[in-house]
């Protein structure tokens, strides 16, 4: 990475750190008197697409989407590749009003914590996996009944490029009992923007919108077989959006 794209990504971060924390604060103070669809789109979904934004005119990370026609227009499960953080603020900006399954540690941080516990997330504890899928069931069928979108990254966590995640069935589960389909999410996220350390390459992103995946029966083994189904065609498209990519240099 040159000088000058290491100076814009330390100014990027600044901006977008500065941001957070007043947008914050003025979600703090509005938020509470808002219904849900409005607080969403006024505290979530104006500060991810402006982070998103930011991304682009600061450090040069564009994007481009295409599978537009699959989305529905009922709100259901998405299941996305997780690579990134950017991935997050896309699809939180994209999506409204949409309900995320996040570690419930991020609760817990000052202003954007407090900020995010008001959009009605599904904070879970990773290490008690038996309970966290109890909640997801829960939580996510009552999120959905709601007229929000359910966002799961079944990998449970950010997976390096190249490399595929064990996939949990808490999403799967989520649409069988709720009797909606599955929306497959597939992006090259993590070239432009690394899981490790604080690097941004200029690029673009392509984000692949798949078909509506619907459950062929009930019960464990259609959980089982939806899981699948998405696990497989999110890899294949990863296999072709990653051999598309430029490296990052």
């Amino acid at each position: 990475m040159t000088l000058v794209q290491r100076l814009k990504t330390v100014l990027f971060y600044l901006v977008l750190s500065a941001s957070a924390f007043l947008w914050g604060t003025l979600n703090l103070l509005v938020a509470p008197f808002l219904p849900f669809s409005a607080r969403y789109r006024f505290v979530v979904q104006r500060w991810c697409r402006f982070a998103v934004w930011l991304a682009k005119v600061m450090v040069g990370v564009r994007y481009e989407v295409s599978g537009l026609e699959n989305i529905p227009q009922r709100p259901c499960v998405i299941l996305a590749k997780h690579q990134s953080t950017w991935e997050t603020f896309f699809l939180s900006g994209f999506f409204s009003p949409l309900s995320q399954v996040l570690k419930r540690e991020l609760m817990y941080v000052p202003f954007f914590g407090w900020s995010l516990w008001l959009m009605r997330p599904i904070a879970i504890d990773r290490e008690n996996p038996k309970v966290a899928l109890k909640q997801i069931a829960k939580q996510g069928k009552e999120r959905l009944e709601q007229g929000a979108w359910v966002l799961i990254f079944p990998e449970g966590t950010r997976v390096p490029v190249g490399q595929m995640g064990k996939f949990s069935r808490g999403g799967a589960a989520l649409a069988v009992n709720s009797n909606l389909p599955v929306l497959p999410i597939a992006h090259n996220a993590g070239h432009c923007w690394p899981k490790e350390g604080w690097a941004k390459y200029p690029g673009t992103i392509r984000v692949e919108i798949g078909p509506l995946m619907h459950a062929e029966d009930e019960g464990p083994r259609a959980i089982t077989e939806l899981n699948q189904r998405a696990e497989r065609w999110i890899s294949e498209r990863m296999e072709a959006l990653e051999g598309r990519a430029a490296v990052p240099g």
